[in-house]
């Protein structure tokens, strides 16, 4: 039974643009009077999730209980950035009543859960649970999920071939790590490929895990907090690929922040963003943009081809209405003259 004097966490980790600022928010949202505090893990910066929950900060989750940590992911910076976050937090006064931590799209969850099993902080915070939100159309899409019958016929036929992608690898840790998963966007999917997200998603777990689907961020505060999995004390339940190594890194991944003047037409910074993911193979993007005549800053947010704008509030009189968006991809990708040329068109 998990100590009740003990200050429960709630991870969230998930693959790039599967929803956890959607499902933080909400939580917020939905807080019924207990005091939270979140900590937020960007990638690249330009700190947009964490700015995104600092403008829907409420008395149950106020601004000053929103940290950023924008120094690199979150699992590698574990001694300079995650424990001096933690200890400022549990020194407020109140002292929050949960935390929740978003992790970076890349980040791998077990070295972070490691963190808590150090004794000062162990003493003091337990993992309350692990949340693993999966995009159910890109995992019905076999992104994640790839096909071991024929990997194994290509590493026959080539054994010079690196079949495991690091993307597979990031999303099976995450799900092999998580006490839960949230299947995020599953009208995009269809029913028949919310099917195939589930059985891709069982076949990576290494136990029964519940899934629960989940449309704009909205799920009940009691699926997912309280659950009282000490998750730090059942380490070996849950493997990573990265099991054994004393350090790992994200070299496979890069990121890039593009400046861009304003913009006159959105629709045409949209199609260009579409257009660098199918053809430069680009992740991930996500930023503000200043557009012409209008007083709002536009929210850009883009998982692979998908972008989705919205103007999200007015520009402050004392700021720049300029363009920044961070690109993310894999390392051989990122090429920052041509990112930019093609973001400006």
């Amino acid at each position: 039974m998990t100590d009740l004097a003990k200050t429960p966490v709630t991870v969230i980790t998930g693959f790039l643009g599967a929803g956890k600022t959607s499902v933080i928010r909400h939580l917020m949202a939905n807080a019924n009077g207990r005091r939270l505090a979140v900590v937020v893990n960007e990638f690249g910066d330009v700190g947009v999730d964490g700015e995104m929950l600092k403008s829907c900060a409420i008395p149950d989750c106020p601004e000053e209980n929103i940290l950023e940590l924008a120094n690199g992911c979150i699992c590698c910076t574990v001694a300079d950035d995650f424990i001096p976050t933690i200890e400022a937090l549990m020194a407020m006064n109140p002292r929050p009543d949960h935390i929740l931590i978003e992790t970076s799209g890349l980040a791998l969850p077990k070295p972070l859960l490691k963190a808590f099993d150090w004794p000062d902080i162990r003493s003091r915070i337990t993992i309350d649970g692990v949340i693993a939100l999966a995009d159910a159309e890109a995992v019905a899409a076999g992104r994640f999920a790839p096909d071991v019958a024929k990997v194994d016929a290509q590493r026959e036929a080539d054994d010079s071939l690196d079949h495991e992608t690091p993307l597979s690898e990031v999303f099976e840790d995450q799900i092999a790590c998580a006490d839960i998963v949230l299947m995020t966007k599953p009208d995009l999917a269809g029913p028949e490929g919310v099917a195939a997200a589930r059985a891709a998603i069982a076949a990576h777990a290494p136990r029964q895990l519940p899934v629960i689907e989940v449309a704009e961020g909205a799920v009940d505060p009691r699926v997912v907090l309280g659950l009282g999995a000490e998750a730090e004390s059942d380490l070996d339940a849950r493997p990573s690929h990265h099991d054994g190594a004393d350090d790992h890194d994200h070299e496979d991944f890069d990121s890039v922040v593009v400046a861009l003047p304003e913009q006159a037409d959105p629709a045409a910074l949209a199609a260009r963003i579409e257009a660098l993911a199918t053809e430069r193979g680009v992740l991930r993007v996500k930023g503000y943009a200043a557009v012409t005549g209008k007083p709002m800053r536009l929210l850009v947010q883009a998982v692979g081809a998908r972008v989705r704008t919205q103007f999200d509030r007015p520009w402050a009189a004392d700021e720049p209405r300029s363009t920044r968006l961070v690109v993310i991809a894999e390392h051989d990708a990122i090429d920052p003259v041509a990112i930019h040329a093609a973001l400006a068109g």
